[in-house]
């Protein structure tokens, strides 16, 4: 009987062993090299802020890592979760996940990259400008790419391809690239930003008002065109839903100065009758399309606008604007009284 039970204890321990000799195994290749006969380099990013699962994710989606799980296992057993720094890296897929970390929390970023920064309210004609100047894109191939390219992100499922088809939604923000990034990285890079500030959230909300992301981006870009100050976007933002509310056009200049050849200061009558879907003196609700890139405040704005009488609005000479509920007190504002 206890020879038996001694058998039997052999057995389990052995039984032990082997398996936690194969989980040794298995880990091992997990966390090994995705390809130790290849020295093909991947250039990753790694953002301000980024949680190691979102590392992992990344290494993975990149495929310089064999398996997500294991990499963060490996970090949790190096001691080195939360001490990898953000960057652009030049990885290779012949390094171990643990050669990865290393890379990582040393911060061996790559020296060779262009810092750009996109302002609010930018135009897509303007971002385009401003990367061909710093020697970033070929121009044709940017734009090609913008207004036929396939992305797969949920807030262009309804923008159809073609002319300034991204407008709107190359986020404005300060980017850093790799001076041999190719256009489409560079758009991805712009896109992956948008993505990062419209969550959920802002999904639900544009149901809730019963309006696509596009009309949301859209009416967004406006708010940024007319409105300079923070304190005043929601309340801009009131007026055009209380004038789409009434049936009234929304007489935006903003739309308008989107279709002229050359942007002016002032509107003449004669460019108030330009006949384009942009024109909102001539055409009712939102264009087609946004007119610029609107930033965070903006979207929030257009998301959640002030709840308010005013029909109307005209800047003042300090830079703030004077809101109206009527057409008469709207002229007396305009004329200074």
């Amino acid at each position: 009987m206890k020879s038996s039970l001694k058998n039997r204890m052999i057995i389990f321990i052995f039984s032990i062993v082997i398996l936690l000799g194969g989980f040794k195994l298995y880990f091992d290749k997990q966390v090994g090299p995705v390809n130790a006969n290849s020295d093909n380099e991947v250039t990753i990013e790694i953002p301000i802020g980024a949680s190691t699962n979102k590392i992992a994710k990344i290494l993975k989606e990149k495929n310089v890592v064999n398996n997500e799980l294991a990499f963060r296992i490996l970090s949790k057993l190096s001691k080195t979760d939360g001490k990898m720094q953000a960057g652009i890296y030049l990885l290779k897929v012949n390094m171990s996940a643990n050669e990865i970390i290393n890379t990582l929390v040393k911060g061996e970023t790559i020296k060779d990259t262009v810092k750009f920064t996109i302002p609010e309210g930018f135009e897509f004609n303007q971002i385009v400008d401003r990367l061909e100047t710093k020697g970033l894109i070929n121009r044709d191939e940017f734009v090609r790419i913008a207004n036929y390219g396939d992305f797969e992100y949920k807030f262009l499922r309804d923008v159809p391809k073609g002319q300034n088809r991204l407008e709107g939604y190359l986020f404005p923000d300060t980017y850093e690239v790799s001076k041999n990034a190719s256009e489409r990285e560079i758009i991805i890079k712009m896109l992956n930003r948008f993505d990062d500030i419209f969550v959920d959230t802002y999904y639900n909300r544009a149901k809730e008002l019963n309006m696509s992301v596009n009309e949301i981006v859209t009416l967004a870009s406006i708010i940024e065109k007319e409105a300079k100050l923070n304190k005043e976007r929601a309340l801009v933002s009131s007026v055009f839903y209380n004038r789409m509310k009434k049936g009234m056009y929304l007489q935006s200049c903003a739309t308008v100065q989107y279709v002229l050849d050359k942007r002016k200061t002032k509107l003449s009558l004669k460019d108030l009758e330009v006949n384009s879907p942009y024109n909102t003196y001539k055409y009712y609700g939102l264009p087609p399309k946004p007119i610029a890139s609107p930033g965070k405040a903006s979207i929030e704005a257009a998301l959640y606008p002030k709840d308010s009488d005013y029909l109307y609005f005209v800047v003042g000479k300090n830079g703030e604007h004077h809101f109206s509920k009527t057409y008469k007190e709207h002229l007396n504002a305009k004329n200074g009284n």
